[in-house]
């Protein structure tokens, strides 16, 4: 499974977790300074899926530089709002809960839950939950760039070679045998 689709498997279940009309992971780039919505699960989420926001900007920007996790029950007179991200993807919360997703030295982007339903779980509880949904997102988000560094291949290139390598090990007898001398190949060309 690849870093994004593990994303945006977190960002769904959080979404049906807490009832909600939407839910966001957006992960922060060191280089640019900027946040990119890597998942989006819900409302406005073929509009805001792969658009980016600066870092201090938003809840979410708040959230990323406190490290301090918040529920918003009512948005309409929040100056942190960013409002205008919210217009462009043609969906505009009335309250959301933001948690950080930490990695080893610094927060690595934002778990954001939109309009979340009634629960029964008091706020203390969703933030707890909240939580470990976020700890989920950030391991994932950890495990891929640990495998980026070490093999100096994007995210989405390492989960095809896993793939690959998954299917030449199901293979069995003469197949198996060609699989194993094309890698053998590809080995030598890659040591030149």
């Amino acid at each position: 499974m690849s870093r994004r689709a593990l994303l945006q498997s977190v960002a769904d279940v959080a979404r049906a977790i807490f009832l909600a009309r939407a839910a966001s992971i957006a992960v922060l780039d060191d280089v640019s300074g900027a946040f990119r919505f890597e998942a989006v699960s819900g409302e406005g989420a073929e509009r805001l899926l792969g658009t980016t926001f600066p870092l201090g900007q938003g809840i979410a920007g708040t959230v990323a530089q406190t490290g301090e996790p918040v529920v918003i029950d009512d948005l309409t007179n929040d100056p942190r709002f960013a409002r205008g991200i919210a217009e462009g993807s043609g969906y505009v919360p009335k309250a959301m809960m933001v948690a950080p997703l930490f990695g080893e030295e610094d927060t690595l982007g934002v778990l954001s839950v939109l309009d979340r339903g009634r629960t029964g779980r008091s706020s203390l509880e969703e933030l707890r939950l909240l939580g470990a949904f976020a700890d989920q997102a950030a391991i994932a988000l950890a495990i891929g760039e640990s495998a980026e560094r070490v093999s100096g291949l994007p995210a989405d290139e390492i989960a095809r070679v896993a793939r690959l390598a998954g299917r030449i090990g199901e293979l069995r007898g003469p197949r198996r045998d060609a699989a194993a001398r094309l890698l053998d190949a590809l080995e030598d060309l890659l040591a030149d």
